[in-house]
């Protein structure tokens, strides 16, 4: 790990355009931020809050075609992009990226674009609205594991900029920068753990993952949340360790089919039914059970080393049957404590 001092961002975003492409946040007519494609010269936004919409999909397609059949043969239809940068992820996204890179391990649509990124990213020096990384071990600072590149936001107006991994220091060559030095290193952490202590009680999150845990919640209160569960899949499009596809055939205009891989939702009716048309989460009841205990599931959590939530938010802001992250935590609080006498 080595640490330099960057004046503005804008220094490395030349400097890493010069070789690859730039994915930044960019606002449009309605104030939301959106990871668009910028030329060098263009600054990137760095706002302090993650977007409504995370990177996601510029690793895992929201639609991609997996194979062409012609009639006689088979032919993979991998991609092939250029190296690109994503310039300014989120801890929470980071985090999420990381999450991702393990469920689709094995998957090579996916790892042919992850072998092209390079991650960049930055501190949130300031809890953001719904935003509760803090709570699932997400944030708000970069973990050095899961990013090429950070950025810091220093108190002073300039930047620290630590190169985390052999790829960041790769693209790093030929960059003039000027060492930093570890009490600068110190000074980021001493401004994460201030950001740390801004963040509000989350003992309803601790309890509700207990209770998800440990069987505590009875199926008429998944019932009721199924009830205001709109099937919309919002909440599973944004959020940024949501996995589920599924695949169609199509007939290609000069004969042959192709195969098309696009994003699926669990919430959706009839994402489990089986060909006998059989349905094992017919219920919306038990659609929602499902999506709560694959998001903080003990047994998942120890498959891929972390809960499936990373604390960004994003479920609770757009949710418009209003059982986002928060609210159905504290509605499970409130029924534990319910069922048990307050105790």
């Amino acid at each position: 790990m080595r640490l330099y001092c960057l004046e503005h961002p804008i220094v490395l975003q030349r400097h890493l355009a010069a070789s690859r492409r730039i994915y930044v946040l960019v606002e449009d007519l309605s104030g939301d931020n959106h990871w668009l494609t910028i030329e060098g010269d263009d600054e990137a936004i760095l706002p302090q809050r993650p977007p409504i919409s995370s990177p996601k999909k510029l690793l895992f397609s929201e639609q991609e075609n997996l194979f062409v059949f012609d009639g006689e043969q088979f032919r993979e239809t991998l991609p092939s992009p250029a190296p690109f940068a994503l310039f300014g992820v989120h801890s929470c996204d980071l985090t999420a990226i990381a999450y991702q890179d393990k469920f689709f391990a094995d998957d090579p649509y996916y790892q042919a674009r992850r072998s092209q990124a390079l991650l960049v990213g930055i501190d949130c020096t300031t809890p953001c609205e719904n935003g509760f990384c803090y709570a699932v071990g997400a944030g708000p600072g970069v973990n050095t594991a899961n990013a090429d590149l950070i950025l810091h936001r220093r108190k002073d107006g300039n930047w620290l900029l630590i190169a985390s991994s052999e790829k960041g220091e790769q693209a790093l060559q030929g960059a003039d920068l000027k060492a930093a030095t570890d009490a600068e290193l110190r000074d980021r952490e001493d401004q994460l753990a201030r950001c740390e202590q801004l963040f509000g009680d989350s003992q309803y999150l601790k309890d509700g993952i207990a209770a998800i845990n440990g069987g505590l919640i009875a199926d008429s209160f998944w019932e009721e949340i199924g009830i205001q569960c709109l099937s919309c899949s919002g909440c599973t499009s944004l959020c940024p360790t949501c996995s589920c596809y599924a695949t169609r055939d199509l007939d290609e205009p000069q004969g042959g089919i192709r195969q098309q891989r696009f994003w699926d939702s669990c919430l959706y009716e009839g994402f489990q039914r089986e060909a006998s048309q059989h349905n094992p989460s017919g219920a919306a009841g038990e659609r929602v059970k499902r999506f709560w205990r694959h998001k903080f599931g003990e047994k998942f959590a120890e498959q891929y080393g972390r809960y499936g939530c990373v604390g960004c938010g994003r479920c609770e802001e757009t949710c418009p049957g209003m059982i986002g992250v928060h609210t159905v935590m504290k509605r499970i609080q409130h029924h534990v404590q319910s069922d048990t006498g307050g105790h």
